[in-house]
């Protein structure tokens, strides 16, 4: 069992900047962030694989940087630009095989961190 842990979520205004943070108990080949905002679905924002190829959703490329340090079993989320439509529980997710944030394969989950954007 992989246990996640995310860390960094906050209040900020329009345009302002945050940095989310995860630690795994176990490193796996793919690391991702997803986001569930107020009354919508689950969904994916990026992800990273063992050796540093990330992808992204449309709506925060150019806005969001993935990253991950191996070891230290920690994958970042740093977050720029944000608007009120970033506001949402951010998860951090890992998995073992296919690397992508619409269609990878995450079978662990931490618990969330909340970020919150006011305009």
């Amino acid at each position: 069992q992989v246990q996640l842990m995310e860390s960094g979520g906050g209040s900020v205004q329009l345009g302002g900047s945050l940095r989310l943070s995860c630690v795994a108990s176990i490193d796996m080949f793919c690391m991702g962030w997803f986001r569930q905002a107020p009354g919508k679905g689950r969904e994916g924002v990026a992800s990273i694989n063992y050796g540093g190829s990330a992808q992204y959703i449309d709506s925060v490329e150019g806005r969001f940087i993935i990253s991950r340090d191996v070891d230290s079993k920690t994958v970042y989320l740093e977050m720029n630009s944000l608007n009120p439509e970033d506001t949402a529980i951010y998860y951090c997710a890992a998995g073992p095989g296919n690397c992508h944030p619409l269609n990878g394969e995450f079978y662990f989950w931490g618990e969330g961190t909340q970020v919150t954007v006011s305009s």
